[in-house]
């Protein structure tokens, strides 16, 4: 008889136990939506800021290409710029006339630099300051 119920404590804790672990186990609904808001934040985020990041990477190459061909004066190299502008339908930040040209050490340096206003929700705005130079 002593056997019989040492089996059934034993087996009734074993039981018992799965029960117990299983109620703890999970994300709760709330949880979940927390995390869908933050990823999907995120989603929104990239989505409104990697079309900036194009075309600073857009810009960044035309003004390298323009340096490459070492226009002899300021003009033709905003006029390049212009040209490489024109190209490329990305561009709608920066212009020739924006354009810093400078020579140090013989070689020619084209530096510009922008900001870029992306409306998140009225009246929140993200603000991003780009800038770059020839190399």
């Amino acid at each position: 008889m002593r056997r019989r119920a040492r089996r059934r404590k034993v087996q009734m804790s074993s039981r018992a136990t799965p029960v117990r672990l299983r109620a703890q186990r999970g994300m709760s609904l709330i949880g979940l939506m927390a995390w869908a808001i933050i990823v999907g934040f995120i989603g929104y985020l990239a989505v409104r800021v990697l079309p900036t990041v194009n075309e600073y990477l857009t810009v960044q190459r035309a003004v390298d290409r323009v340096a490459a061909e070492a226009p002899a004066t300021v003009g033709e190299v905003r006029r390049a710029f212009d040209r490489q502008k024109d190209i490329e339908y990305s561009i709608t930040s920066v212009s020739g006339k924006d354009l810093e040209v400078t020579k140090e050490n013989d070689k020619l340096v084209i530096r510009f630099a922008y900001d870029k206003e992306i409306p998140l929700v009225e009246p929140v705005y993200l603000l991003l300051k780009y800038q770059g130079q020839s190399k």
